[in-house]
């Protein structure tokens, strides 16, 4: 799944002034999206491992690419998100 922030978007303002960086927890957000875009909406969804490896500035491309796993009785996903040029931003597992 392909996005991106908006140099608008609100939170921006306050992270950080003079040099906006794009918020991990709305990378995240894009995370759980592309989870329920691909296997509807989950009423409970876990991170317990996420690790943010670059930023990701407004306005660039990025997308989120998903790999679904089996494990002890829970539905799981690796992630990975990466800018537009492979670059790797985030990485982790989440669990419903």
């Amino acid at each position: 799944m392909n996005f991106r922030i908006d140099a608008g978007h609100p939170c921006l303002a306050g992270h950080f002034p003079g040099r906006p960086v794009v918020p991990g927890v709305l990378l995240l957000e894009q995370v759980v999206v592309a989870i329920e875009a691909a296997h509807g909406s989950l009423p409970t969804l876990r991170l317990p491992h996420v690790k943010f490896a670059r930023p990701l500035l407004p306005d660039e491309c990025a997308r989120v690419e998903l790999e679904a796993r089996d494990g002890d009785g829970e539905r799981r996903w690796r992630f990975r998100v990466l800018r537009e040029d492979g670059v790797l931003l985030a990485s982790g597992e989440a669990a419903a």
